[in-house]
């Protein structure tokens, strides 16, 4: 019943578009203004978003203010079709899945880094920055290989920071359900050469259940050198978070878990402008630890220590001529990881790439045509091609499709990790797929409207199987496993009696076709994927100094299990001081996300920030 009204809501909506969009411009409900048009950074070639031939989605900083999230997990929550698997509240461990992939098939990039972990998938959110200092997020639906190689099997997200910040000094302390305490302190100073931002917090909680305290610490500083020269920007960044971990990676009966993890990246990068050339190298250090018990404060039962590391350079270089659009480059790097589970390992990572643009009939048909070409020294060369078609109708209006080959090498815990109840598997080969898809996206100042309907097959996945309940978790690669869906939003703006109103529905659906299936368990690939994803929020701004965001959320699982959330925050602005609340899960939902994990019932938390 509900996905029948949910259905029948997002028909009317549809038709509501279609009057609108049959409409002469002048009936926008805001005025036409001239909009700066955001440039895609995460592509290898420097693309505007509306001329962008993929299902891409950007979250801007005035988006993230406005939405009163304390952390961006719980932001990336609210986009159909992304599927974020929370083990509690403040965001201690969490997966990221997009399209039905799994968190291995992800990857996340900050200001274009490539942040893939090659001990596990579970630590890619560990890297995100804080909120505060983020410029916009980008989002990738389907497969990017061809632009960024290793693990953007199913989509990747690039997280642009901020180079420079309007006030100099704030400090935002808040306090809430189960002693949530958070604190942080944000400093910044510009001028003509140089501007420095640096970022510090400490969030703990008691936890709402046994054994799910966390204590979590965060330090982000981006420095900008040369400003009116050749910008040069060096990120410094680490985390660090403790948490209890009842029922989070065995099975429910484990109510001691405990774990400890650590994330650092370093980077220094630059953007050199020729004419109608651009220079973008880049030098990266990242590093990540993870330290778990099995039995809290009892190492000698059960305890893993990993240390990663990678060290990596890139350089991209595009020109614009009258053949069109040419970019190549390269991505070089080394991991290596040292283990009292996985042994120490090390691979060698080298990616190549080329992509053209042209354009076709003055710019109404455009054709992008690309190859990656990546090395891994366990696993030799493999090459990915694929293309993009785009026909636009207007530089508003666009219908695209692109299709392509993408893959994903296995970890070093699908190769090695042991346990009682699980074992990795050493002759585990890449996954692969071949993804096509078709959409269409149109956008108005006053209102925007995007869908997709995408096609992955894979073949040889990795998940961990057995065929009966008793037997172990193995790693292995799975014959073959047929994914389609279609992704929809529809956002619009107005303003009503000096109030700012925003409404955004995003709705996705999800199928998949497992074949040859010879086994009875599955830990990953088949079970619990979103096949429906509804999310509604709305949006207001009274005169310039309250804002409200109301989300709603529901979801079913491929399982069968399904359930509705619904959050609500709102910030009064008092300069220099700003007051919110939120309000998370006020229906008292009873659900989890993941491994039988039960989420918080209703909660709320309470904060204050000075600016100057």
């Amino acid at each position: 019943m509900v996905m029948k009204r949910n259905l029948q809501l997002m028909l009317c909506l549809l038709t509501c578009f279609a009057i609108s969009f049959a409409q002469d411009d002048s009936q926008d409900l805001l005025p036409e203004e001239k909009l700066t048009e955001v440039v895609i950074s995460s592509s290898r070639l420097e693309i505007p978003l509306s001329q962008n031939s993929h299902s891409i989605q950007i979250i801007s900083a005035d988006q993230i203010k406005q939405s009163g999230v304390t952390n961006v997990v719980d932001l990336l929550q609210q986009v159909a079709g992304i599927d974020i698997r929370r083990r509690g509240v403040g965001a201690a461990q969490a997966d990221l899945y997009i399209r039905g992939g799994t968190f291995d098939q992800t990857l996340l990039l900050i200001d274009g880094i490539k942040m893939e972990d090659a001990q596990t998938g579970h630590h890619t959110l560990n890297f995100i920055p804080p909120p505060e200092v983020i410029e916009r997020i980008e989002i990738v639906k389907g497969p990017a290989a061809r632009t960024f190689g290793q693990n953007a099997f199913t989509g990747a997200i690039n997280i642009i920071t901020k180079k420079d910040i309007t006030k100099g000094f704030s400090l935002v302390l808040q306090h809430g359900s189960y002693d949530q305490t958070n604190g942080n302190i944000m400093l910044g100073s510009s001028n003509e050469k140089t501007s420095v931002i640096g970022f510090a917090s400490k969030n703990t909680s008691d936890g709402y259940r046994y054994n799910t305290d966390y204590d979590q610490n965060h330090i982000f500083v981006k420095s900008t050198f040369f400003k009116h020269k050749t910008p040069l920007d060096l990120i410094t960044s680490f985390s660090s978070r403790k948490f209890g971990g009842n029922g989070f990676y065995a099975n429910p009966n484990a109510i001691d878990q405990y774990e400890e993890t650590q994330a650092s990246l370093l980077a220094l990068s630059t953007r050199i402008n020729k004419g109608e050339w651009i220079f973008k190298p880049k030098i990266y250090w990242r590093r990540g630890q993870d330290m778990y018990e099995f039995v809290r404060g009892k190492p000698e039962i059960y305890r893993n220590l990993h240390i990663t590391n990678k060290v990596g350079v890139a350089f991209d270089t595009s020109v614009i001529s009258d053949l069109g659009n040419v970019g190549v480059g390269f991505d070089v790097s080394r991991v290596a990881i040292s283990s009292n589970n996985l042994g120490e390992r090390k691979r060698t990572l080298v990616n190549l790439f080329i992509e053209h643009r042209f354009y076709l009939l003055d710019k109404i048909i455009d054709i992008t045509q690309g190859i990656a070409a990546n090395y891994y020294s366990d696993f030799k060369w493999n090459a990915f091609p694929g293309i993009d078609l785009g026909l636009n109708f207007s530089p508003n209006f666009k219908l695209y499709s692109n299709l392509g080959f993408t893959y994903r090498v296995p970890t070093f815990t699908d190769l090695y990790y042991t346990d009682r109840t699980t074992t990795g598997n050493a002759d585990l080969i890449p996954e692969k797929a071949f993804s096509k898809e078709v959409g269409m996206r149109l956008t108005k100042p006053s209102y925007s409207f995007s869908v997709a309907y995408f096609d992955r097959s894979s073949s040889n996945l990795i998940d961990y199987v057995k065929k009966t309940e008793t037997a172990l978790w193995k790693a292995e690669n799975i014959q073959r496993l047929d994914t389609k869906g279609i992704d929809f939003e529809f956002s619009t703006n107005f303003e009503f009696k000096a109030i700012k109103h925003r409404i955004k529905i995003g709705y996705s659906y999800l199928e998949n076709s497992l074949r040859d299936i010879t086994f009875d368990f599955s830990k990953y690939v088949i079970n619990n994927a979103l096949k429906h994803h509804w999310i509604t929020s709305y949006n207001t701004t009274i005169f310039e100094k309250i804002t409200t965001a109301l989300v709603y959320k529901y979801a079913e699982r491929t399982g069968g299990n399904s359930y509705r959330v619904l959050d609500f925050n709102a910030q009064w602005n008092l300069k220099p001081f700003e007051l919110s609340v939120s309000f998370n899960n006020i229906l008292n939902e009873v659900y989890s996300e993941t491994n039988l994990i039960p989420m918080p019932k209703g909660n709320g938390l309470f904060g204050v920030r000075y600016t100057f």
